[in-house]
């Protein structure tokens, strides 16, 4: 995103959300907000109108929620990210939202730094949460009865990593960062950085926090 303005949609059902965001985000010389949403079905067609490159997500909206709203913007393969806005960081509708296909999530108490970062990480296309969150988040929800297992079509596309390709992705399930593969595994970081591709591109995932979400479904990290 280096060189260009960030676009960013802010969709909540809270106008004085709406409005503190909009301030504190067109504050930055790199981010604006090019417009706003009340509820989940206003924020996919606007999405579709004003093609942004972030969107601020509130989960809980009328109409059509948070969680829906980012399956549909992702499902239409379009360039937007989602950033989900939550009011508690193991809120059992975030890790909803990060399987419907959300790049991670803020707190709504985060501040105007914390925000602007946010905006910057998923605009580049890197997954918002810090390992040690993700694993915390993914494992918390792992450990229900009822938690969701891989569907057929993933199990196949799962038999279709290396044995290295599997090693890394535990990994990464486990919170470890590129750099921190490299050094467990003995090899150059770039080489981690190309397995990381190449599992995205099999499983057919957008970034690592979708990974991460993938390896505690197919029961490849104990959860704890």
């Amino acid at each position: 995103m280096t060189g260009r303005t960030i676009r960013v949609l802010i969709a909540d059902d809270q106008m004085m959300v709406r409005e503190g965001f909009s301030v504190l985000l067109n504050a930055m010389p790199d981010i604006e907000v090019v417009g706003e949403a009340v509820n989940g079905r206003e924020a996919v067609a606007r999405v579709r109108e004003l093609a942004p490159d972030v969107v601020l997500m509130d989960i809980r909206m009328p109409e059509l929620n948070g969680i829906e709203a980012t399956r549909e913007i992702v499902a239409a393969d379009g360039a937007a990210k989602v950033l989900v806005l939550t009011t508690f960081d193991l809120d059992e509708y975030v890790y909803q939202a990060l399987r419907a296909g959300a790049s991670g999530f803020l707190l709504k108490d985060a501040s105007a730094r914390q925000l602007a970062d946010g905006v910057r990480v998923v605009a580049a296309g890197e997954a918002l949460l810090a390992p040690s969150i993700t694993k915390r988040l993914i494992t918390e929800f792992s450990k229900l009865s009822d938690a969701p297992r891989l569907m057929p079509s993933a199990q196949a596309a799962y038999g279709e990593l290396t044995e290295r390709e599997t090693e890394v992705l535990v990994l990464i399930a486990q919170g470890l960062s590129n750099a921190e593969i490299a050094g467990r595994l003995v090899v150059a970081e770039s080489t981690i950085k190309t397995h990381v591709s190449r599992i995205l591109v099999k499983l057919g995932l957008r970034d690592r926090t979708q990974a991460a979400v993938f390896a505690y479904e197919a029961r490849l990290v104990t959860p704890g």
